[in-house]
C-alpha cells in the first residue's frame, strides 16, 4: 500500500508535466527544458533490440533443459550458469558490455552495444521462468499427444508451448521491465546522447539515464518526475496490453 500510495502521489504531482511538447520536442538546455522524445525513442529500441536477441536463445534454452535433457552434467552446468549469471549486478554486465561491445568490437557507445549487454543481463530471467512453466505443464498432455502419433516437435509446438505461454509471457514482461529501468549497463554501453537516433549506430539516451541525470545533477526536478512518471506509465502499459493478448490468444487456443 505504501508502494501505491507514493506512485499516486508521484503521479499527481507530476501529470500536468506530461503534455504534447513534453512528450513530442527533444530536450533543451541538458534537459532544463523541451521535452523527452529522443530518450523514449531510444529506450524502445535498445528494450526491443534487446528482447528480440535474448528471447529465441532464452525459451529455445528452457525447451532443451524442460524437454530434452534428462538432468545430466550438461543440465546442471547451464542451470548453474543461468543462476550465477542472474546474480551478476547490472553495472557488470556493463563493464563487460563496455570492455568488449563498445571497446573490443568497435560498436561505440550505442543502441547495439547497448541492446546486446542487456540480452546477456536479462537472459537468464528468460530461461528460469520459461523452463519452470514449461515444467509445469501436465505430463499427461504430452502422453496424450503422443498416444495421438504426434512427433516430440509437433507435441511441444502444438501442446507445450501453447500451455506455457502465459509462464513465458510473465517472464518476458520481468525482462522488459529491466531493460527499461536499467541505467548502469545502459550508460556504459549505449552512452547518454540527447539527439534522436538514427541507427543502431547511434548513441542514445535512454529514459531511466535521463532519470538519473536530471535528478542527481539537479537540472530539473520537475522534467525528472514527468521522466519517472512516464516510465511507471510505459511499464503499466505494456503489463496491460501483453496480459489482454495472451488471454485473448488463451481463449482462442480453448
Amino acid at each position: 500500500m505504501v508502494l501505491v500510495a507514493i506512485i499516486v502521489y508521484i503521479l499527481i504531482k507530476v501529470l500536468p508535466e506530461i503534455g504534447w511538447t513534453f512528450l513530442s520536442q527533444s530536450p533543451s538546455d541538458m534537459g532544463r527544458g523541451g521535452g523527452i522524445l529522443p530518450t523514449i525513442v531510444g529506450t524502445l529500441l535498445v528494450t526491443l533490440l534487446a528482447v528480440v536477441i535474448a528471447t529465441p536463445f532464452g525459451i529455445g534454452t528452457a525447451f532443451y533443459l524442460a524437454e530434452y535433457t534428462r538432468g545430466g552434467i550438461l543440465t546442471r552446468i547451464i542451470r548453474f550458469s543461468a543462476d550465477s549469471l542472474a546474480a551478476i549486478p547490472s553495472i557488470v554486465y556493463g563493464l563487460f558490455g563496455f570492455i568488449f561491445f563498445v571497446t573490443q568490437l568497435g560498436l561505440g557507445l550505442s543502441i547495439l552495444s547497448g541492446g546486446l549487454t542487456l540480452a546477456f543481463m536479462i537472459l537468464p530471467t528468460l530461461i528460469r521462468t520459461a523452463e519452470e512453466a514449461i515444467l509445469t505443464v501436465p505430463q499427461s498432455y504430452r502422453e496424450v499427444s503422443f498416444s495421438l502419433g504426434a512427433t516430440k516437435w509437433q507435441t511441444i509446438i502444438k501442446v507445450v508451448f501453447p500451455s506455457a505461454m502465459r509462464g513465458i509471457v510473465n517472464g518476458l514482461i520481468l525482462s522488459v521491465g529491466r531493460c527499461i529501468a536499467e541505467t548502469a549497463a545502459v550508460v556504459l554501453t549505449a552512452g547518454s546522447a540527447l539527439h534522436m537516433p538514427k541507427s543502431v549506430f547511434s548513441s542514445v539516451r535512454t529514459m531511466a539515464v535521463h532519470f538519473y541525470t536530471l535528478a542527481s545533477e539537479g537540472i530539473s526536478m520537475p522534467k525528472a518526475y514527468g521522466t519517472a512518471a512516464l516510465l511507471i506509465i510505459l511499464i503499466f502499459l505494456i503489463n496491460v496490453v501483453t496480459n489482454i493478448l495472451v488471454n485473448r490468444m488463451a481463449a482462442k487456443g480453448r
